[in-house]
């Protein structure tokens, strides 16, 4: 399957989906060497952002090896919206995503994210407003629908094609559901029929063999890893190897696991400095960890340590140990 977005082609596309707290800087650095095609910056508040927060600044911070890079932003307020638009275009990104699906309630409250589910006609005007705004492709990424008795996701498709933006992710879940329960994912074959822009799967794809199953039960044009890539950036390295050759790669080790901590944990000094590196990236561990016999000992370690040095030490010794 051949993914097209503006001038970025690829095939058999495999991307990172926008996760707050997730997807800063060195996490997307990471999963763009590992194979990922496109990387998403967590999701930007347009208000925030036009307001010149250094928060909302820095998440827009990127490296030319991320490229294609895309942006996400969310609001209420079209000129607010626009306007934001145009300074992230400004940046130098590649792709503006507007987050459409977000389910967290300060958001929903404030008539953002997935608010918009509510009224498809208003998600097409504001996609509208925003795509003739800029010149970089717009992309949209929303849920199936408000509930289960109101999945309005191909209705919304066909409005928000007509709006002029690039592509669709779909993730396939309802707001109310947030993140529990079973993706239906044939609700994206059904839009596939109905609209010619490319369709991103988003939801429950864990594994090589899930990402085959999606392309081949939906017709979709690429799909979006989220949670599953916390801890195991590997799985974009995994899947396009199974989607290129039919292989299944075995699992990374634990010293491969590691190396890639490491090198993460630098990457996010480089980008926050000392201390701050060091404190953002306590979060990661858990994932880094996972599974591991005695894992969640060494965690509880490693976020008491101060140092780079002391944490390379410590990875050292569970090596040797093991």
């Amino acid at each position: 399957m051949i993914l097209k977005i503006g001038k970025h082609i690829f095939e058999n596309a495999v991307l990172l989906a926008p996760m707050e707290g997730i997807t800063d800087l060195p996490f997307r650095l990471i999963c763009k060497q590992l194979g990922a095609d496109i990387v998403y910056s967590e999701f930007i508040a347009s208000e925030a952002l036009v307001r010149d927060i250094e928060k909302s600044k820095r998440k827009m911070r990127f490296n030319e090896q991320e490229r294609p890079i895309a942006v996400q932003i969310f609001g209420s307020r079209r000129e607010t919206m626009v306007e934001s638009a145009k300074i992230i275009e400004e940046s130098g990104v590649d792709i503006l995503d507007i987050n459409f699906g977000c389910w967290v309630k300060k958001v929903v409250n404030n008539n953002a994210g997935a608010a918009f589910l509510k009224n498809p006609e208003s998600m097409a005007e504001m996609s509208r407003a925003v795509s003739d705004a800029v010149s970089i492709p717009v992309t949209i990424k929303t849920r199936l629908g408000w509930d289960k008795n109101s999945i309005v996701i191909l209705e919304a498709a066909k409005m928000l094609e007509q709006s002029g933006i690039a592509a669709l992710t779909i993730h396939c879940r309802t707001r109310d559901m947030a993140m529990r329960g079973a993706a239906d994912w044939s609700w994206v074959a059904k839009v596939k029929k109905s609209v010619n822009i490319p369709i991103i799967l988003n939801g429950d794809v864990r594994t090589p063999l899930d990402a085959r199953r999606a392309f081949d039960s939906t017709n979709c044009d690429a799909v979006m890893i989220g949670r599953a890539a916390i801890g195991n950036p590997f799985i974009f390295k995994h899947i396009k190897h199974y989607l290129n050759t039919g292989e299944l790669l075995p699992d990374a080790n634990i010293k491969d696991r590691f190396d890639t901590c490491l090198l993460h944990l630098k990457l996010s000094i480089e980008n926050n400095g000392i201390p701050r590196g060091i404190y953002e990236f306590r979060k990661h561990y858990a994932g880094y960890l996972k599974s591991l016999h005695n894992g969640s000992k060494l965690r509880q370690e490693l976020v008491l340590m101060e140092t780079y040095k002391e944490i390379e030490n410590a990875l050292n010794n569970f090596i040797c140990q093991v």
